[in-house]
């Protein structure tokens, strides 16, 4: 039975990336959990401003605050993965000392303001080492998606992480390589949780029940920078023997313009989607491709959410074999695994799937019934035995 929401208690969650609005494109998977978790929480989302965003509104029963820290003319580097923007741009390190101290007054004003019981802070850099700052003694239980963990290595970053998952009721990760690497910055066994981001199964059901799937349809999902490895996929399809019907690419990102550029006629570039018409080009997929590699700065894929949507719909994947990815994909079984960055074999991957529909469909059945154990509603039951932990 859902608790009085007079009786809840609060929850502050805080985010570098969230959507302006349910199903606008952007990764939702931070949304996602904050509705899950609003059956049991007053959830209050403090997050940056960005492009089309409101300053304060409520998105189901979350409660969204989001902050300005820079000029709007100039203002984009939350718009998208900070990680990458700074990277794409680098008089957007003027942003960032701004950043941190907008998000600082945000936090701290926050709780003041909603008096939480326990806060959810999403990325050990920015806001966990900000809210271990700002937010006193109130529990704190931190995840980390990837960049934070894998890039950002300077002795100093190194120290501030340290720091933080110390200081952490718990924390989450990805993957069991990402576990590791929690335990190499001192973080305890007891303290790491293995608990991957959750899929939103209803819009990928109801457009698995109304689309048709293309056979030789082809698609990529994911931001088009560098640890994706969208420029393998284009590679590969150089070296094909069987050419697809068509390759969908559902992205943006700083590479796209290079992207566009280096690929033919088969590539279609769609840039972001909104979470039903994404669902509809999962359902219409045979093969979806995530060809991640570890970029130059460290940072890599911890456990990709559109990899779970896609198998979710049913799609045949194909995948590096990269930590994180191998944690769900077991080679044979319920998807292909080739080498990080390994043009030749992704192409061999995928003429034999092209080859072959039923070896497809036999994957895709087998990655569907894997995915099942990663809905958003599995995910939120994690996450509460955890915030109720953290409160004790």
């Amino acid at each position: 039975m859902r608790p009085d929401p007079d009786l809840r208690p609060t929850l502050l969650v805080a985010a570098s990336t969230f959507p302006a609005e349910a199903g606008d494109g952007t990764p939702g998977f931070v949304l996602d959990l904050a509705l899950a978790l609003s059956d049991e929480y007053r959830v209050v989302v403090v997050a940056p401003m960005t492009k089309g965003a409101r300053a304060e509104q409520r998105i189901g029963d979350v409660e969204v605050r989001r902050y300005g820290y820079f000029p709007a003319r100039w203002r984009d580097l939350a718009d998208g993965a900070i990680v990458d923007n700074l990277k794409a741009k680098k008089s957007r390190w003027l942003q960032v000392p701004f950043f941190f101290v907008a998000m600082a007054a945000a936090l701290r004003r926050e709780r003041r303001r909603s008096q939480p019981d326990v806060a959810l802070l999403h990325w050990i850099i920015p806001q966990g080492a900000v809210g271990q700052l700002v937010l006193g003694d109130l529990p704190r239980v931190v995840t980390t998606l990837g960049g934070d963990l894998y890039a950002l290595r300077n002795p100093l970053l190194q120290a501030v992480k340290r720091s933080v998952i110390r200081s952490a009721a718990s924390v989450t990760c990805m993957s069991t390589d990402m576990a590791r690497e929690l335990g190499k910055l001192g973080a305890r066994d007891e303290q790491v949780h293995v608990v991957p981001m959750g899929v939103d199964l209803d819009p990928i059901t109801r457009a698995v029940e109304r689309e048709t799937r293309v056979p030789g349809r082809v698609l990529f999902v994911g931001r088009l920078v560098e640890k994706k490895g969208a420029i393998v996929l284009l590679d590969a399809l150089d070296r094909m023997a069987e050419r697809p019907a068509e390759v969908a690419v559902v992205g943006d990102g700083p590479l796209r313009a290079q992207l566009e550029a280096r690929a033919g006629s088969v590539v279609t570039f769609l840039g972001a989607r909104g979470k039903e018409d994404l669902a509809s080009e999962y359902a219409r997929a045979s093969i979806a491709l995530y060809p991640s590699v570890p970029a130059a700065n460290g940072d890599r894929d911890g456990l990709p959410v559109a990899l779970l949507e896609a198998m979710s719909a049913g799609c045949a994947i194909v995948a590096s074999a990269v930590p994180g990815i191998v944690d769900v994909i077991e080679d044979g079984v319920n998807g292909l695994l080739v080498e990080p960055g390994d043009a030749d074999g992704l192409a061999a991957a995928v003429d034999r799937l092209l080859a072959d529909p039923a070896l497809a469909t036999r994957l895709g059945v087998a990655a569907a019934q894997t995915a099942a154990a990663h809905t958003v509603d599995a995910v939120g039951d994690r996450y509460r035995e955890l915030l109720a932990a953290a409160r004790r």
